[in-house]
């Protein structure tokens, strides 16, 4: 049986792994310093408790890291630091220069590297999500989903291809969600929403939908997505293209940071202040 170390299972990460055990794998995970939410989510998922991420790495095979993309180096140079020699799947929403820079950090402390990227959901039924996987250790890591509600993909031999894919894709769905409700937010500051809805409704029928379902969706996860539009504006601009417009999500996203973990999904409307806020001086 393969044993899988998953760093660290927040909504994301915890069913990724439940779907690892599915497919056959002992799955760890550590739980000091986490919440217990964290706690609540890795039992559900039945992922066995190793305490210490010093534990994880030494017990296991396969490390699989799913994290905030401003935490993936850090945890990268955690499992180099010890030792861990066998496979090491980053499956953040990175850049392709990060991703390699991980890649880096894990195969200096002896791991092999895979590249990986996540589209859709938490996948808890089958056909929502797909785990990309590039580098030439790809199609063994899409092995240990094999069977799962999760697809996984292999795309390429080089790292850099998943999450090239992964920023590509974010690119447009988050960084479209950001500039509707920013779009919205402007209406509302001038008077105009509701005109704005009707011409909407008339010229662009998915808009008023969409506008509100960005603010219920993204809010309460809006603190992950400020590190991933930075990322991706980082690979527009190592691609000799202007990072602005996903710089400009960043901020978007970030004003919205006090809802994390909020009871209730906020309207549109809710949303209004807090994005039409202006900078102190």
């Amino acid at each position: 049986m393969t044993t899988i170390g998953i760093l660290h299972p927040g909504d994301m990460g915890s069913v990724v792994g439940a779907c690892a055990v599915a497919a056959g794998a002992r799955v760890l995970w550590a739980s000091d310093g986490r919440s217990a939410g964290s706690r609540e989510r890795a039992a559900a998922a039945g992922l066995e408790d190793a305490r210490t991420v010093a534990a994880v790495v030494a017990a296991s095979d396969v490390i699989v890291s799913v994290c905030p993309p401003h935490a993936a180096i850090d945890v990268a140079r955690d499992v180099a630091g010890r030792r861990f020699a066998g496979l090491f799947v980053d499956a953040n929403a990175v850049a392709p220069v990060t991703a390699r820079e991980i890649g880096a950090i894990v195969e200096a402390g002896g791991a092999t590297f895979v590249d990986g990227g996540l589209i859709g959901p938490p996948p808890r039924n089958a056909g929502s999500t797909r785990l990309y996987l590039s580098g030439r250790e790809a199609k063994r890591a899409a092995a240990f989903f094999e069977s799962s509600a999760l697809e996984a993909i292999a795309i390429g031999d080089g790292p850099g291809a998943a999450s090239a894919l992964k920023m590509t894709y974010a690119a447009y769905t988050k960084g479209s969600s950001a500039l509707l409700m920013a779009i919205r937010a402007l209406a509302a500051s001038e008077g105009v929403d509701d005109a704005l809805l009707a011409e909407w409704r008339r010229s662009q029928p998915d808009l008023p939908k969409r506008s509100e379902a960005a603010a219920r969706d993204n809010a309460r996860k809006a603190w992950r997505f400020v590190g991933e539009m930075e990322e991706i504006a980082a690979t527009f601009e190592a691609a000799g293209l202007p990072g602005g417009f996903h710089e400009a999500a960043a901020v978007i996203y970030a004003r919205l940071a006090d809802y994390k973990d909020a009871a209730t999904p906020p309207s549109m409307a809710d949303l209004v202040a807090p994005l039409t806020r202006r900078p102190k001086a």
